[in-house]
């Protein structure tokens, strides 16, 4: 901290299917601002996840999921913009990342079926093909969506990095000079501050299995052991490889460290299912990784 009176206010709140962890420094006298600060960083996360939600059917992208294909629909710019990002990672990982790949989760029950799920696809579930689909939507200039095949997307690989970002951004606007958002191991520090942070070990999640020190910088952790389940017969969790929609082994996890925490979480799905720590899309986008 710059200053011994300096203290840090933590808040945490439960939003994205995790629990949302802001801490920022407090200057002296300075704790009602700071409060109104840590709100606003929340609404950024609560609008991401009202925008962004599978399983909301008043999503963008709920209703983007119900789309035939042919048909459009206009989204809200920070939809787009989490839309465009995860376009382009696909065109550059050449399908390792996917977004449409809300039917194979479904069918590993990861994810509940939309509402009205054979006419959100145009087909039966039954039919739904081994692999996402590449290039399932197009954009046009401004805000409208049109989806191109049968498919739904998710885009839990990735929104969840753009709300930490945009609390981050809500932050800073508010004046707060050093913080750390951290929803569920995605997170990111901002200020002149170093921020402890601990990276489970994935053979004993309640173990520690790296530490780290980190100062304006975002970091993004995916593994599997959380959503591991057997579904019918069959082992799953929530990690996939697009290429194949078979899902990544859990005994590992991804962690990666990017300018942006949308960066960092959408490439942590292409290190796990590769498990190359040096893939070239990270040089590219100015990230690193490691593997535990």
């Amino acid at each position: 901290m710059n200053d011994a009176a300096d203290q840090v206010m933590r808040r945490a709140q439960p939003w994205l299917g995790t629990l949302v962890d802001i801490s920022i420094v407090v200057p002296p006298d300075d704790a009602g601002s700071s409060l109104t600060a840590v709100d606003a960083a929340f609404a950024a996360i609560a609008l991401v996840h009202r925008l962004m939600s599978f399983h909301e059917a008043g999503s963008d992208v709920g209703a983007i999921n119900r789309l035939l294909p042919g048909q459009s629909v206009d989204v809200d710019p920070h939809t787009v913009s989490v839309l465009r990002c995860a376009q382009l990672l696909e065109d550059a990982s050449d399908g390792i990342f996917n977004m449409a790949c809300g039917a194979q989760l479904v069918q590993l029950g990861q994810l509940p079926a939309p509402a009205r799920s054979t006419a959100a696809t145009g087909m039966p579930s039954s039919a739904v093909a081994p692999a996402p689909a590449r290039n399932a939507i197009v954009f046009d200039a401004q805000q409208r969506v049109t989806k191109m095949v049968p498919a739904w997307i998710d885009l839990g690989g990735i929104a969840k990095g753009y709300a930490v970002d945009l609390a981050v951004d809500a932050l800073q606007a508010a004046g707060v000079r050093s913080g750390c958002v951290n929803a569920g191991g995605d997170l990111r520090v901002f200020g002149a501050v170093d921020f402890p942070v601990l990276i489970r070990d994935p053979q004993v999640p309640t173990r520690a299995g790296q530490r780290l020190l980190l100062r304006q910088q975002a970091l993004a952790t995916s593994a599997g052991y959380f959503s591991s389940r057997l579904h019918e017969g069959r082992q799953s969790n929530a990690l996939l490889d697009a290429r194949s929609g078979q899902p990544v082994p859990v005994g590992r996890s991804a962690s990666v460290l990017a300018p942006t925490c949308m960066l960092a979480d959408a490439l942590t799905k292409v290190v796990s299912a590769t498990a190359d720590a040096a893939h070239p899309l990270l040089r590219r986008f100015g990230a690193t990784a490691f593997l535990i």
